[in-house]
């Protein structure tokens, strides 16, 4: 899964190892994908690319600090090409510039290279353009009433006809909405690109970043904003649909949603990197939908909240790989999850403490957050789908009713900081209750362990989290004893998996990611911490060749699987950084 991400938070596409687009959603993230080859099986199809003639070499890299991908191309006789792809980000007339589009240039670096520029793109998620309009420097794709305009200084004539050309000169290639380029068309791309290279690096030069790994938090933080659409603050889980979470399996979902549950883990990851205005933008995008769903709350959300997201499929793609089917959608919007009560108030409890925030919380924001804690209250022992969206059964999950313990136990602190006596005092005695019913459930003193369910003798990766939430000390029996427990139970050649039961589609065979975070955080709170780093280092090594993770990792192969690239692996590197990373005073002071 060697793609590399682009994007400027409006729209973002993905690249791969050959230099291809082959993955681009238009106008926005979840939209019809313009570029789709990345699920079209074998099928030529959903893809631009430049083809150099005699080709020998490929050579790509992200140019350093920036979400700007250069690949260089290389043929027998020693030609070369460079190939810059982005997409533009930069601040214009007092506001930031993030039209959703994207930029190709095609530069010769050596000899008289020829390529042919391919420009396949679908439309109705894998169906073929059905209408192309020329001009004289731009190319119209129109499928109904939506149109994709190519605006170039290339000869039309040779990318219409896929028709190769020795390359002269610079090009450039311009995608996006139909609207004309009224500058000279290699002027506005090369101070596009020169504009969006300063608008990275001088975002990342703010940035706070541990010690140690500093590289793979940059590359981390910058893809966790790539996540973000900018417009509404949403953060998406991942930028593509259907990839499985295995080989053959029809465990894929569309992930370019926001799921509630993410909050907690994103907050925690923006606040260590000191992106505040992220932060603020994504805890202001929950908590709009936590304060007005009068109903249960939805666990996950379109990056427009309270979009439809009925799930179906679509027979155009035959998926990842061929492994079908594709999916747009997602039928876990109809789920009840308890935990996701707990997911906002502990995102949002940032605002009570941040003094960065532009708008802290106060008394109103208090009152409201209190309605999901009586929510909280209400459902912590009721069944659920469950952090892990089970689609045939509902159990009372540990996970579910800890993240209701969390709502109550977080609703306290803030009141205290409020001042409010009497509120800090309802909702500390809330938690308690809930906390000393859930210990007592969920305890299973034959595994010596904390289980999936109270009364079931599962395991869960996902009680790892106890210490982090507070609901357990690092220091207490039970949680030393359950994380020994799961490291040697959950352990598939080196790494964590969710669950080993079967589920409705059988047993899981690859290991979520983020559970892998979770487990080496919590070998670190209870004094393994040479065995956290050890594990640490090892996904790390993981990575693909631009520095991203996906959803899932085979422990036997150690492919990776799943959505592309996951928001949740991203802050897990971005968090276990963080709390494993040697401080710069001490750092220096051994070196």
């Amino acid at each position: 899964m060697d793609f590399a991400l682009i994007g400027n938070c409006q729209t973002a596409a993905l690249v791969d190892r050959r230099g291809r687009i082959i993955w681009w959603c238009f106008p926005r993230f979840d939209s019809d994908p313009v570029f789709s080859r990345l699920l079209a099986g074998d099928e030529e199809k959903g893809f631009c690319e430049v083809a150099l003639a005699d080709l020998v070499e490929v050579k790509t890299q992200y140019l350093r600090n920036t979400a700007v991908v250069e690949t260089i191309l290389v043929d027998v006789r020693g030609g070369q090409v460079r190939v810059v792809d982005f997409a533009p980000l930069f601040d214009l007339y007092g506001r930031t510039y993030r039209a959703p589009q994207i930029v190709r240039r095609i530069e010769p670096i050596a000899g008289l290279p020829r390529i042919t520029v391919k420009v396949r793109p679908t439309c109705n998620y894998g169906e073929r353009v059905g209408e192309i309009s020329a001009g004289s420097h731009h190319i119209r794709y129109i499928s109904g009433g939506a149109v994709v305009r190519l605006t170039t200084d290339a000869p039309i004539s040779y990318i219409v006809a896929e028709t190769g050309f020795p390359l002269h000169r610079t090009i450039n290639l311009i995608f996006g909405q139909d609207d004309p380029v009224r500058d000279a068309i290699d002027d506005t791309c090369r101070e596009f690109l020169d504009r969006t290279c300063d608008h990275w690096r001088e975002w990342t030069r703010r940035l706070n970043v541990p010690f140690e790994w500093q590289s793979a938090v940059v590359r981390a933080a910058i893809t966790l904003r790539l996540c973000a659409y900018e417009d509404t603050g949403g953060i998406v889980a991942a930028h593509t649909t259907s990839i499985p979470e295995a080989p053959g399996t029809s465990r894929n979902w569309d992930y370019r949603y926001c799921w509630l549950r993410d909050a907690f883990f994103v907050v925690q990851a923006l606040n260590r990197l000191g992106a505040t205005h992220m932060m603020e933008s994504y805890i202001h995008y929950f908590t709009t939908i936590a304060t007005h769903e009068t109903g249960t709350l939805r666990p996950v959300q379109g990056i427009v909240p309270f979009t439809n997201l009925d799930e179906r499929t679509t027979p155009a793609l035959k998926g990842y790989l061929g492994y079908g089917p594709v999916r747009i959608g997602n039928q876990a919007a109809e789920q009840v999850q308890h935990d996701s009560y707990g997911s906002v108030v502990l995102g949002a409890a940032q605002m009570f403490v941040d003094e960065r925030l532009t708008h802290m919380g106060d008394d109103t924001l208090f009152a409201e957050l209190e309605t999901l804690g009586e929510k909280a209250w209400k459902v912590a022992f009721e069944p659920d789908a469950g952090i892990w969206e089970y689609r045939g059964s509902t159990r009372v999950h540990t996970y579910s009713a800890a993240l209701c313990w969390a709502a109550c136990d977080r609703l306290a602190r803030i009141a205290h900081v409020l001042g409010l006596a009497e509120r800090q005092r309802f909702w500390a005695s809330r938690a308690e209750i809930i906390r000393e019913r859930l210990l007592v459930g969920a305890w299973n003193e034959k595994r010596g362990a904390l289980t999936a369910a109270i009364g079931s003798p599962d395991l869960d990766a996902s009680v790892l989290l106890f210490a982090e939430l507070g609901l357990l000390a690092p220091e207490d029996p039970r949680f030393r004893s359950t994380v020994e427990t799961i490291g040697r139970e959950l352990m598939r050649n080196g790494r964590i998996m969710r669950y080993a039961v079967a589920d409705d589609f059988g047993a899981p065979e690859t290991a979520f990611l983020a559970c892998n975070f979770w487990y080496i955080d919590a070998l670190a709170q209870i004094g393994r911490r040479d065995e956290a780093r050890a594990m640490f280092e090892s996904v790390l090594a993981r990575r693909n060749h631009f520095g991203l993770l996906s959803e899932d990792i085979h422990p036997e192969t150690g492919e990776l699987w799943g959505n592309f690239p996951q928001a949740y692996s991203m802050a897990g590197i971005i968090n276990t950084a963080t709390r494993l990373s040697s401080s710069w005073e001490d750092a220096w002071l051994r070196a």
